[in-house]
């Protein structure tokens, strides 16, 4: 799809569609284009849905245990129309709903339209791409008092200046982000499929608790013994990670610093912390598990020479057993993992929760076996990951370039 760019003031769009090219775009305020609604459910007997708004998911089912007795002031909300939470907004909480029948919100959520008409109204599909646009998050930070949360009514909304193109170009806007909106959708159910599937796969692949002979194994090995029982201190070591002061740690260094499960990666160009050395080292091939704080039981399989760990990380280092084996294996215990951190007077894995592990395991030819076809699977995961990444920045880099920044006016 071709598109135009142009050298223009910063109150225009930086890339438009050549047939608009050259074409005025037309500064209205946010309240001219849309319109609050403060319909309420009344003493109806709804059998409308209430639901709630989400960052992540959008318009959700509300849980039950939040929904008010009495609903007589929920609020209605329309086919196409938008409801946010005016305690939230400035998080990202606002989303358009796109199903046929009506629903209801909290009264305490702001619902609004937009109008139609070529000249005086909006596109709600080119709205609600531009909401979650940069300019628009810069309006909604910049409208509050710069706290985290803060509360934006309708009235604050509707102060947003806005230099729209007519409703053509908003038109083939939306569409253009939305095909784009559905690749980015495709691509992701590609990557849960692939999750799935290797989820599936590893329940065949190992004993179900109290058996020693998984239900798949490769041909090769199916008329091999069952697995041995092993506690996992015979298969491993375990190295325990230790505190650095501020001071001893920066964003420059010899080893890469890790500290928690946000600072997992393999890249060297991602690393955010840095050390000039330590003595509690994980090394390339140790798996990674974080026995503290958030996250505990999440493993990550390090592909780097070597790599400082804080106290919050242990690291699983086989000595008789496949590396990438025990990483898979340590991958199907997250949640017995998570029950025994949760279980101990101070929440967190202690080494004999890892160490003292017993289960069946098979002979080191049958592991690498195991591990090269999982990990094969990680890594067609990572790719098709790395995809999805890129597409979701295109999108981001796109509206950036196709919707103009916004101006407040005084009240």
């Amino acid at each position: 799809m071709m598109m135009a760019k142009r050298g223009i003031p910063a109150a225009e769009s930086r890339l438009r569609f050549p047939e608009f090219v050259g074409q005025r775009l037309r500064q209205v305020l946010f309240g001219d284009v849309t319109a609050e609604s403060t319909e309420r459910n009344g003493n109806n007997l709804s059998t409308m849905p209430v639901m709630g708004v989400s960052k992540a998911e959008g318009i959700v089912p509300m849980e039950e245990r939040l929904i008010a007795s009495d609903i007589v002031r929920y609020k209605i909300v329309e086919k196409d129309w938008f409801a946010y939470n005016p305690m939230r907004l400035n998080i990202g909480s606002i989303a358009q709903w796109k199903g046929a029948a009506s629903i209801l919100v909290s009264p305490d959520y702001v619902v609004f339209k937009c109008l139609d008409g070529e000249d005086s109204g909006v596109d709600s599909s080119y709205l609600d791409h531009f909401r979650q646009s940069d300019a628009w998050k810069r309006f909604v930070t910049e409208g509050g008092d710069g706290s985290v949360r803060v509360r934006i009514y309708y009235k604050d909304l509707a102060r947003l200046q806005l230099t729209i193109p007519r409703r053509n170009e908003q038109e083939k806007i939306a569409d253009c982000l939305t095909s784009l909106d559905e690749v980015i959708a495709a691509q992701g159910r590609k990557v849960e499929a692939l999750k799935a599937h290797k989820r599936g796969l590893m329940q065949q692949l190992f004993p179900r608790e109290g058996e020693t002979r998984p239900r798949l194994r490769f041909p090769e090995f199916r008329n091999a013994p069952e697995w041995k029982v092993k506690k996992l201190s015979a298969l491993i070591g375990l190295v325990s990670g230790a505190h650095l002061s501020p001071g001893q740690y920066g964003s420059a260094g010899d080893v890469p610093y890790f500290t928690g499960p946000s600072d997992f990666t393999n890249d060297m160009q991602c690393v955010k912390k840095w050390t000039a050395s330590s003595t509690n080292t994980a090394q390339e091939h140790d798996t990674l598990i974080t026995v503290k704080g958030s996250g505990v039981g999440e493993c990550w399989y390090l592909e780097m020479p070597s790599v400082a760990i804080g106290r919050q990380l242990m690291a699983v280092r086989g000595k008789a057993s496949s590396s990438q084996f025990i990483n898979q294996f340590l991958l199907t215990k997250r949640t017995r993992f998570e029950d025994l951190a949760s279980g101990n007077l101070i929440p967190g894995l202690a080494r004999g929760d890892i160490l003292d592990l017993v289960a069946p395991f098979p002979k080191k030819d049958e592991q690498q076996r195991i591990a090269d076809c999982l990990s094969s699977l990680d890594a067609q995961i990572t790719a098709e990951s790395h995809q999805l990444a890129a597409l979701k920045t295109h999108k981001q880099g796109l509206m950036q370039q196709l919707f103009p920044a916004p101006e407040t006016t005084s009240a």
